[in-house]
């Protein structure tokens, strides 16, 4: 757990750049720190790997106060993405990723190991990727291995300081929801900083945001949206956001239970003869114990019917927990929302007309097109 208690930072020219800052990171949470051009978020992230030291308060990390902790040894702990990827471009994909295992002495058998199970966590097949140069591959594949270098090492806590922000919409979006699917599996302590709403409301646990060196408001996605505490907060946040968030339940009570899926093992034959039966141009799969594994789209299904089913999932469309808020999938441009338990059992998906229905109720009124 990070704690930061009146935390200020005040620079050599007199610039207050933090003021007061209380702000607890939990273990294992997504927490985005949002805010205009200039409020502090990006200052309040280099405090936790001390490029820069606060000026007066105190900040702990696991009840360990940060000053002192050897900043060398800190970094080192911590994984770091950044916008600008800083990959090393001399140096192979396989040598960037392994470059924290190696300053640390991994054997070389442990390093190859974790190198290779991060790449194909990111589905970047090991053997095509390894000896290529950051010049060989696209911005998104570049940034997938930024987050992978920052995992390598298996910190408990990665800082994110607006990583996504110079790619194309596309890959964007592709990462963030690899982000989310990827923090469902290692439940890092992960502190994010964006300018961008719509990705906030998209990945975070806790939101945090600043303006002019202050914690204007902190929560979760919810609770920002449905609970703004004033005009900035609201301004920030927009309209249109808010109306469609104002009272929405979670999840929970939009979940298409009898929605179908089918077992990894099933010819995709078989799959086809399930999505004509229902209607369906998109279908769950899920392994021998109901866990979910991805989405198969029909399309794929009838070009490439001559492939295993395995072959077919596309694993990048993320699940949600049933617990998350539905705002999350409001924010995103998803086309099915998969719904999970804790243990990733699936349970059905999100019935996106009973979510239409519930949006038009509150948004029509506003119009005027109902009394």
């Amino acid at each position: 757990m990070i704690q930061l208690k009146n935390v200020n930072k005040v620079y050599e020219d007199g610039f207050q750049a933090l003021k007061n800052i209380n702000l607890t990171f939990e273990e294992g949470k997504l927490n985005v720190l949002i805010g205009p051009s200039g409020c502090g978020k990006t200052t309040t992230m280099k405090l936790l790997n001390r490029l820069i030291d606060y000026t007066d308060g105190e900040l702990t990390i696991d009840g360990k106060i940060i000053s002192e902790i050897d900043p060398i040894e800190l970094r080192r702990q911590m994984g770091y993405v950044i916008q600008s990827i800083g990959l090393f471009p001399h140096m192979t994909i396989y040598d960037n990723v392994a470059t924290v295992p190696k300053l640390l002495k991994w054997d070389k058998a442990k390093t190859k190991d974790r190198v290779y199970e991060l790449l194909n966590m990111v589905d970047l097949d090991p053997e095509v990727y390894c000896e290529r140069y950051p010049n060989e591959l696209s911005g998104g594949q570049q940034q997938r291995i930024g987050v992978i270098r920052a995992l390598a090492a298996e910190p408990k806590i990665i800082l994110m300081d607006e990583p996504f922000s110079a790619l194309d919409p596309i890959s964007r979006e592709q990462l963030q929801d690899q982000l989310v699917q990827l923090q469902q599996e290692i439940n890092k302590t992960i502190i994010f900083v964006t300018h961008d709403m719509d990705e906030a409301i998209k990945i975070a646990d806790q939101i945090i945001l600043m303006r002019e060196g202050e914690v204007v408001q902190k929560g979760t996605p919810r609770e920002i949206l449905t609970n703004p505490k004033d005009d900035f907060v609201r301004e920030f946040i927009g309209q249109e956001r808010l109306e469609k968030a104002q009272g929405l339940p979670p999840m929970t009570a939009f979940v298409d239970a009898n929605f179908p899926s089918v077992n990894v093992e099933k010819s995709v034959d078989d799959l086809i003869d399930v999505m004509v039966k229902h209607k369906k141009d998109q279908m769950p799969i899920v392994d021998n114990d109901d866990k979910y594994l991805g989405i198969v789209s029909l399309y794929d299904a009838v070009r490439k019917h001559d492939v295993v089913l395995r072959d077919l999932v596309n694993p990048d469309i993320i699940a949600y927990r049933e617990t998350a808020e539905v705002e999350k999938f409001v924010a995103s441009k998803d086309t099915i929302a998969p719904i999970v338990k804790e243990d990733e059992t699936f349970i059905g998906v999100l019935d996106q007309d009973q979510l239409l229905a519930v949006l038009h109720d509150k948004i029509e009124p506003k119009s005027g097109v109902r009394s």
